[in-house]
């Protein structure tokens, strides 16, 4: 979707500033808020990108006012009430009022290293061959869903050149919205930064993105 995540090339925001020796967490409450999102994605009840859309889908004044782990909890928020595992009531109150629904699974504290070992894995079978190929030219649609994609916004309707192929792999924009995993090709795409940032732009270097299949034409 559009939204307030997708800032690449956007202008206003401000230089990249890297924190230099940058901590792993700056709080010790934004290690919970890890680890309660962790659990809670455990339960089962939502996909990896369905969470990525709930905190795309924040207000863009929330979104932007907000740190790292501030939109990842107010995000579960959302999440937690839309399968019904708490309610607004309860999160204004800070404690449960009624018994809301089972989680399928309960990540003990025995359990997390090796969850967090194995990962989750995406790469999934596809029957049909790959469209395209290492050296294709290839052009990325141009589109402004209302709902989740990984095509940013800057690399839309933009010619480029097939670098790799990388396997198959669930299809988020369909996955974040409950429409199945429907696995497709995914391919490194490069570009010229001045077919991506236009007159001006450095002329030595390129952006590459990952794109699925169905986000490439031939050029």
């Amino acid at each position: 979707m559009n939204g307030p995540h997708d800032l690449g090339g956007q202008h206003g925001m401000g230089p990249i500033a890297p924190e230099r020796n940058e901590p792993i967490f700056h709080a010790e409450w934004e290690k919970r808020a890890l680890g309660i999102t962790l659990s809670c994605g455990a339960f089962g009840a939502w996909t990896l990108d369905e969470s990525r859309h709930a905190r795309e889908s924040l207000a863009p004044a929330t979104y932007l006012s907000a740190s790292y782990y501030e939109i990842w909890t107010r995000a579960l928020e959302t999440l937690l009430k839309r399968h019904g595992f708490v309610t607004q009531a309860e999160l204004d109150a800070g404690h449960m009022l009624d018994k809301g629904r089972e989680p399928k699974r309960v990540l003990t504290a025995d359990m997390v290293a090796g969850v967090l070992a194995k990962g989750g894995p995406c790469d999934r079978p596809v029957e049909a061959p790959p469209r395209f190929a290492a050296g294709d030219s290839v052009r990325t649609k141009n589109f402004n869903p209302e709902s989740h994609t990984r095509l940013p916004r800057y690399a839309r309707a933009r010619t480029g050149i097939v670098e790799a192929v990388q396997g198959s792999f669930v299809f988020p924009d369909d996955n974040a919205h409950g429409k199945g995993e429907n696995p497709q090709w995914l391919y490194t795409v490069v570009f010229d930064a001045g077919e991506i940032w236009g007159e001006g732009a450095d002329p030595t270097l390129t952006v590459s993105i990952d794109a699925w299949e169905s986000y490439l034409e031939h050029a």
